[in-house]
C-alpha cells in the first residue's frame, strides 16, 4: 500500500498477509504514494520497535535495520513530549484509537511535524501493542488545499470542466458542463465523450493526442451541429494532461467555455469587412468600360460566387433599344450577362441573349413597376420563361435553390431591368446585410449601365451627326491621287478630328485636316461649323493664311473654352507647287520616290480660337509620285510615347511610298495605332501624278 512492510524476526504471520489482501481489495496500487506518503510503523508491548516501512524509511531517514528493536519513544519522541507519548500509549492499549498532532525526530535530528493515527494492535505475544500510520503535516495541509481548491473549482466555475482517465471516459464532470451537453453528471461518469454528444469524434482525437503526446490543446473550437443555425453553439475547447507524482500521464483535464457570442461577433466583424472589400472592388469593377453588355458582365462577377451562387442580369429592351424600335418593345428584357456556380443549372434555358415578355400580373411585372426589390418563391420565377421551359426551370428550382431575390435597375428615375440572384441548398439563405449589399451593389451597376447607355446613345449621335457633316468621299482632282480615313478612338469615343480636299474653281485643290478639342457631339457640332466655314471660304479663294485668322475668329465667337487646330494647303497641279498654313497643328511629311522623308517644319501659328493668327506660309514643290501626308496628333501622340518617337516611327512606314495609296494609309494605321487609342485620328494623303 504504501511500500514494502519489513519485517524483523518474530513478525506475526497474520501481517504477512496484509499487502497481498490490500493491494487487491484497492484495486491501484500507489494512489497514496503518489498523492499522500504514508509512513507505517508498530510498536509491541514493550515500546519497542518490531516494524518499519519504507515510506517511514523515506519521510524520516532511519532504516529498518536500524529501526526494529529500538525503543519508539526513545527515538522518535523528542523529550519534552515523552509525557505526552505516555497518555497516548495508555489510550491507545485500552481499544482507542488517537489522532494527533506531533513532532517526530528525522535521523538527522530535526524534527517534522507529523499527523498521526494510533491504533491498538496485538503484538506476536498476544499483548496490546501500537500501530502507527503517520503522515508529514505539510503534505497533509498540501493536499487539503489542494481538495479544497478542486471542489471549490468544480463546484462554482462557470467553466465547463471534466477528468477524464486515461481510456478518455469521464471521471468527474461539474454542472456547468452538465448544462452545457444537456446532460446529467451522473449520466457523464464512466462514458466517453462520443457517447454523450453526435459529432463529437474530433473532440475525442483531439484528447486522444493530449493523452498520447503529453502536450497541451488551447483555445481549440467546435461548433455544435445543428439543422438550425440560431441553435448552433461554439465552444473554446481546452485540454492538459494529467499527470501522476512520477509524472506519468493518467488523464486528461478539460475545460469548456461557451464563445457563441464572441464567435458569432468575429463572423460578423469578418462579414463586414468581407463586404467593405468588396464594395470596394465592385467600385474599381464595375463601370471600366461604357459597353453596356462588358457592363453587365462586370456586375454578375462581383455578385457570383462571393454573394450568391447565379446572378441573371436582364435589360428591358425599350430603356436600352434605340428610340425607333423602343416602343415595339414594351414589357420585353434580354439576358445581359448570367453566371451559374451551380453545374446543374438549365444552361440552355438560360442563355445569355434570350428574350422573354413579363408576364402580366407576375411578381417580376410588380417588381419593375415599382422598382422594389423582393424575395421570390418558386411560383414567382416560374412564369418568368414562358412555355416548356417554365417546368425545367421550376423542377430545378425546387430541387437545388433555397433562396431568391429579384432586384429592379433603377438609375436616374428610370428602371433599365433587375437583377435575379440565387443560393443553392446547402448555403445559408440571405440574410439582412446580404440584401443590403446585393441591392447597393445593383444600384451601382443600374448607374453604370445607365452612364453606358447614355453614352451609346450620345457616340450613336456623334457618329451620325459627324458623318453627315463630314463627306467621307473625296472627289477627282487634278494632279493629286486621294485616299484618307477617319478613326475614332476605340469603339466608344467620337472627336471633332476632320479632313476634306475641295476641288477650287481654277484647277488647283484645297486639302484640309482639323482637330476640335473634346469628344462627343459638342465637338462633332463644332467640326462641323469649322467644317462649312472653311468650304466657304475656299470656293473663293481665299488664300491660306486668311483662312486661318477667318477660322480662328470662328472659333473666338463659339466661347472661351473653345480650341482647335488646323492645317490648310492649297495644291497648284501646274507646277506642282504647294502653299501651306498652320495653325497649331502637327507638321505634314513629304515622302519622295525614293522613299526619302521630311517633315515640313515651317512656321505654325497658335491653335484657333487663342488669337494671334500672323498667317505665316510654307511653300513646297511636290515632284512627281512624291506623297504628302497630312493628319491630326492622335496618329503620333500616345499616353506614355514621346511624341519625337512617333514622328520617327511615321517616317519609318513611309519608306515604300510607292505601294498602292490605300495599302499605304491602312498599313500606316495598322502599325501606328495602339489597339485602343486615347484619341481619335483623320489622315490623309495626297499623291502628286506626273505633270
Amino acid at each position: 500500500m504504501v511500500g514494502a512492510i519489513h519485517r524483523g524476526a518474530g513478525t506475526h504471520d497474520a501481517v504477512d498477509e496484509w499487502p497481498a489482501r490490500l493491494t487487491a481489495a484497492a484495486g491501484h496500487a500507489g494512489v497514496f504514494e503518489d498523492l499522500l506518503p504514508l509512513a507505517l510503523w508498530v510498536v509491541d508491548g514493550d515500546g519497542r520497535l518490531v516494524q518499519w516501512s519504507l515510506a517511514a524509511q523515506d519521510l524520516l531517514g532511519h532504516t529498518p535495520e536500524q529501526m526494529v528493536g529500538q525503543d519508539a519513544k526513545r527515538v522518535l519522541v523528542p523529550e519534552k513530549n515523552h509525557e505526552l507519548a505516555d497518555r497516548l500509549a495508555r489510550s491507545v492499549r485500552t481499544g482507542a484509537a488517537v489522532v494527533a498532532r506531533l513532532p517526530v525526530r528525522h535521523r538527522d535530528g530535526t524534527l517534522v511535524d507529523m499527523e498521526l493515527w494510533h491504533c491498538p494492535f496485538a503484538d506476536s505475544r498476544g499483548r496490546p501493542g501500537v500501530l502507527a500510520i503517520a503522515a508529514e503535516t505539510s503534505a497533509v495541509e498540501r493536499m487539503r488545499d489542494a481538495l479544497a481548491a478542486l471542489e471549490g473549482l468544480f463546484a462554482q466555475s462557470p467553466i465547463g470542466l471534466a477528468m477524464l482517465g486515461p481510456d478518455l471516459r469521464f471521471l468527474r464532470v461539474n454542472e456547468a458542463l452538465a448544462r452545457m451537453d444537456r446532460v446529467p453528471v451522473a449520466e457523464h461518469i464512466g462514458r466517453r465523450v462520443t457517447e454523450i454528444a453526435a459529432g463529437t469524434e474530433a473532440l475525442e482525437a483531439v484528447m486522444r493526442r493530449v493523452l498520447d503526446r503529453g502536450e497541451a490543446v488551447v483555445d481549440y473550437r467546435y461548433t455544435s451541429s445543428s439543422a438550425d443555425p440560431k441553435r448552433q453553439r461554439t465552444w473554446s475547447c481546452s485540454y492538459a494532461p494529467l499527470l501522476g507524482a512520477a509524472g506519468q500521464r493518467v488523464g486528461v483535464i478539460a475545460s469548456l467555455i461557451d464563445v457563441t457570442q464572441e464567435q458569432r461577433a468575429h463572423l460578423e466583424a469578418e462579414r463586414a469587412r468581407r463586404r467593405l472589400a468588396l464594395l470596394a472592388e465592385a467600385g474599381t469593377q464595375m463601370g471600366s468600360t461604357l459597353d453596356l453588355t462588358q457592363t453587365a458582365q462586370e456586375v454578375v462577377r462581383v455578385l457570383v460566387p462571393r454573394l450568391a451562387d447565379s446572378a441573371d442580369v436582364q435589360l428591358l429592351e425599350e430603356a436600352v433599344a434605340p428610340d425607333e424600335t423602343a416602343a415595339s418593345a414594351h414589357g420585353v428584357v434580354r439576358r445581359a450577362a448570367a453566371s451559374f456556380v451551380d453545374p446543374a443549372a438549365p444552361a440552355d434555358h438560360l442563355a445569355v441573349g434570350r428574350t422573354l415578355q413579363i408576364p402580366r400580373g407576375s411578381v417580376y411585372e410588380q417588381v419593375i413597376s415599382e422598382g422594389r426589390p423582393m424575395n421570390l418563391y418558386l411560383s414567382d420565377i416560374g412564369p418568368l420563361i414562358p412555355g416548356p421551359d417554365a417546368d425545367t426551370l421550376r423542377e430545378y428550382l425546387r430541387a437545388r435553390v433555397i433562396a431568391a431575390r429579384l432586384i429592379p435597375m433603377v438609375a436616374r428615375g428610370t428602371v433599365l431591368g433587375a437583377v435575379v440572384v440565387t443560393r443553392t441548398r446547402g448555403h445559408e439563405p440571405f440574410d439582412d446585410q446580404d440584401t443590403l449589399l446585393i441591392d447597393e451593389l445593383v444600384a451601382r451597376a443600374a448607374l453604370n449601365i445607365d452612364n453606358a447607355r447614355m453614352y451609346s446613345r450620345e457616340r450613336d449621335a456623334a457618329l451620325t451627326l459627324q458623318r453627315s457633316l463630314m463627306n467621307p468621299s473625296l472627289p477627282a482632282v487634278g494632279g493629286l491621287e486621294l485616299t484618307a480615313r477617319y478613326l475614332p478612338a476605340g469603339d466608344h469615343e467620337v472627336g471633332g478630328d476632320w479632313f476634306d480636299a475641295i476641288a477650287l474653281s481654277d484647277g488647283r485643290t484645297a486639302l484640309v485636316i482639323g482637330d476640335v478639342m473634346g469628344h462627343g457631339i459638342h465637338a462633332a457640332a463644332v467640326m462641323g461649323q469649322l467644317r462649312t466655314a472653311v468650304r466657304t471660304l475656299a470656293r473663293r479663294n481665299t488664300p491660306p493664311d486668311q483662312v486661318l485668322r477667318s477660322l480662328d475668329a470662328t472659333v473666338a465667337d463659339l466661347g472661351d473654352n473653345e480650341m482647335a487646330t488646323c492645317l490648310y494647303a492649297v495644291h497648284d497641279p501646274a507646277d506642282g507647287s504647294c502653299v501651306i498654313a498652320r495653325a497649331g497643328h502637327p507638321p505634314p511629311v513629304v515622302a519622295d520616290a525614293l522613299g526619302a522623308v521630311a517633315f515640313l517644319d515651317g512656321p505654325a501659328g497658335p491653335p484657333l480660337g487663342v488669337g494671334g493668327q500672323e498667317g505665316e506660309l510654307q511653300e513646297v514643290v511636290l515632284a512627281p509620285h512624291s506623297l504628302l501626308v497630312i493628319y491630326t496628333d492622335g496618329l503620333i501622340e500616345a499616353r506614355g510615347t514621346d511624341l519625337d518617337q512617333g514622328m520617327l516611327r511615321l517616317a519609318r512606314e513611309l519608306r515604300h511610298p510607292e505601294h498602292p495609296l490605300d495599302r499605304v494609309c491602312d498599313d500606316l494605321l495598322a502599325h501606328l495605332m495602339p489597339e485602343v487609342a486615347d484619341d481619335d485620328v483623320a489622315v490623309l494623303l495626297a499623291r502628286a501624278l506626273p505633270r
